[in-house]
């Protein structure tokens, strides 16, 4: 389908109002923020949080400023959440022999997510996607100078993405029919040329990808050119908040609270000495036994304040508590896992409420990662004719995998257990999985010589 079909209309303004009003703009701005430690931080803002102005005396006063403690929170919330996403790598389930078709075709998507470098791509997407609700990529074939068969076949293209985002200054507008089908998607972006600022609109369907051009004389198309995949080459993906949305008014207590502590212990950290009535006399610094004289009654001691931190100390650990708990993000700070115990199984429990959440998150991602992989698909199809209808008929599902501590220990001891004690891996397999020889079958054979040269000398286990 062309964009005049979708839009019913030939004029470029009329059909960018139509296209971009699909989606509202997100509020990046907003989200930045307070993601960022920047003075438009609630805490950071003068004119949320202004500074003191104190009488020094009748007619004079200045200006003292307050403590403003803003915790990157937010940003350890969306770290967490890309870490545990995808910090394994997305494993690509499917039933084909190597020396077939399809498992050439999935070598072939294999090998186009690998020259992506798609696991560290994965997590930029997650990043954005939960620090800004909306993120898309693009995959499109490049012409090479020379053919190449690094796909297991000749072709004189290579296949590259490019991730859209609001957080880099892209707005992005999916357009969908009645079905729920996405039948257009656009981007708009700006980007500086001969010092001026130039605005673009990408338009992308089944049939066609357009680019208007707006130098501040008006719209104009840049280009037109047909999309040989026959499917938009777009994934999108939206969440409906960032994902500290539900504990951003805790973490702006937060702050507000250590900010408040800090200016009283700018007051009260040091002693205060209250004194009532007359001082006769005090000794000099550093005098040995220091000697305060009064007249009458008068007395001198310093003033405490006893109560007042503890409640400040609770409220502050509640706050960090519930931050973390809401949010699913684990606290893995070396106070709160010291002394714990390590094994596989505790930690399994310690991640549980992370790897619930990236449940959660599969809702949104299986279905943008199997776009991701049906695009691929298409390309192979397109790059390698005689591959076409196999490549459209495989079935790739991908699947992700969440983060987790391993304990070996643990998983070979329950396996020895689950089969009465024996031996779960051979000698040489374990040689191998040591990483510390780099030829395993010759270690593997010196190891041999040496327990036959041992048995040979061992006078209570003659060899035969």
């Amino acid at each position: 389908m062309k964009y005049a079909q979708i839009t019913q209309t030939d004029q470029i303004e009329e059909s960018i109002k139509i296209l971009s009003a699909t989606v509202p703009d997100c509020k990046v701005e907003d989200y930045r923020n307070q993601y960022e430690i920047t003075d438009k931080r609630e805490i950071m803002d003068v004119t949320k949080r202004p500074n003191k102005t104190i009488k020094v005396d009748e007619t004079t006063t200045r200006l003292e400023y307050v403590n403003r403690l803003a915790l990157p929170l937010q940003k350890r919330i969306v770290n967490s959440t890309v870490s545990f996403t995808f910090g394994n790598p997305v494993e690509l389930v499917c039933e084909a022999d190597e020396e077939t078709t399809e498992g050439q075709i999935l070598t072939a998507v294999k090998r186009m997510l690998s020259d992506n470098k798609i696991d560290s791509f994965n997590r930029g997407i997650a990043r954005d996607l939960a620090r800004c609700t909306e993120v898309a990529e693009c995959w499109f074939p490049v012409p090479t100078e020379e053919s190449h068969d690094h796909y297991g076949f000749t072709t004189s293209f290579k296949i590259r993405v490019q991730q859209f985002s609001p957080w880099n200054g892209d707005m992005l507008y999916p357009f969908f029919d009645k079905t729920g089908d996405m039948i257009a998607f656009s981007r708009a972006f700006a980007q500086k040329e001969d010092g001026k600022d130039v605005r673009y609109f990408e338009v992308y369907t089944d049939e066609e990808k357009v680019i208007w051009k707006n130098a501040g004389q008006g719209w104009e198309e840049e280009s037109k050119e047909p999309n040989v995949l026959k499917k938009i080459p777009v994934v999108y993906a939206k969440q409906d908040r960032v994902e500290w949305h539900d504990v951003e008014t805790m973490i702006n207590r937060l702050e507000k609270v250590l900010s408040n502590f800090g200016d009283t212990n700018d007051y009260f950290g040091s002693p205060i000495l209250g004194i009532w009535g007359k001082i006769m006399g005090l000794s000099a610094k550093g005098t040995q036994g220091k000697v305060m004289e009064f007249e009458g009654d008068a007395k001198a001691e310093y003033i405490s304040w006893d109560q007042a931190p503890e409640s400040v100390k609770f409220e502050v650990e509640n706050l960090f508590r519930l931050i973390y708990g809401l949010s699913q993000t684990p606290d893995l700070s070396f106070d709160s896992v010291k002394g714990l115990d390590i094994s596989g199984i505790a930690m399994r429990f310690l991640f549980m409420d992370a790897h619930l959440k990236v449940q959660d998150k599969r809702e949104i991602l299986d279905a943008y990662l199997q776009r991701r992989i049906n695009i691929l698909k298409a390309f192979v199809g397109v790059l390698n004719t005689t591959w076409r209808k196999q490549s459209l008929k495989l079935e790739i599902a991908p699947k992700i995998v969440p983060f987790i501590i391993t304990n070996e220990k643990d998983i070979i001891d329950l396996l020895s257990e689950a089969t009465g004690g024996k031996p779960v891996i051979s000698q040489k397999t374990a040689v191998g999985m040591t990483g510390l020889v780099d030829d395993v079958e010759e270690e593997y054979k010196q190891i041999q010589q040496e327990q036959e040269q041992a048995n040979k000398l061992d006078v209570f286990n003659p060899v035969a």
